[in-house]
């Protein structure tokens, strides 16, 4: 039997493919790159298993003419997991949408001003020597709306109910 190039460069393309969708910020396309890539990987499972067989069954063929179960074995757990994942993933999209309406993943510019800090322990620095802009939510010379644009966010914000408020109320019965 002659090996073929088909399948490495199938397989290669699925891992380059999901790779590529991996690195985006859109998490469907995160998952869907997830998907390719689990993919990828029960077909090198498959190909790694060698050629056809006759099924594994004691007295039904010769040993010579088996078929190795330990790749198929390895197709199913690799299944199982993808799919696992993949609904993990979902339920990620799942609440980024309710949440922001999009879900895309944007630049957290709180995530940014955090990593600029200095490499100080929490314990040795006093609260009235942080600036305004790090110092703990509620400490003694802040207040809940400091400025005009905390205010305005406030006022913007208030009616929005977040998405565990908008549930429809469960009725009691009085018995």
């Amino acid at each position: 039997m002659t090996p073929t190039v088909v399948l490495p460069v199938i397989i290669g393309g699925l891992y380059a493919a999901g790779v590529y969708l991996l690195l985006d910020r859109s998490l469907t396309r995160v998952l869907l790159g997830f998907l390719l890539l689990g993919n990828a990987t029960n077909l090198l499972l498959l190909s790694a298993g060698g050629p056809a067989g006759l099924a594994p069954i004691l007295g039904y063929a010769e040993p010579e003419e088996m078929s190795d179960p330990l790749p198929q074995a390895l197709i199913l757990t690799a299944i199982v997991i993808t799919f696992g994942i993949a609904a993990f993933v979902l339920a990620i999209i799942y609440r980024s949408w309710r949440l922001v309406r999009q879900e895309v993943i944007e630049v957290d510019e709180e995530d940014r001003r955090v990593a600029r800090r200095s490499d100080t322990d929490a314990d040795d620095i006093d609260p009235d020597d942080l600036a305004p802009d790090d110092r703990p939510a509620m400490h003694a010379d802040t207040f809940a709306a400091d400025n005009e644009v905390e205010r305005g966010l406030a006022r913007q914000y208030s009616g929005i109910p977040s998405d565990d408020v908008d549930l429809p109320p469960t009725r009691r019965r009085n018995r």
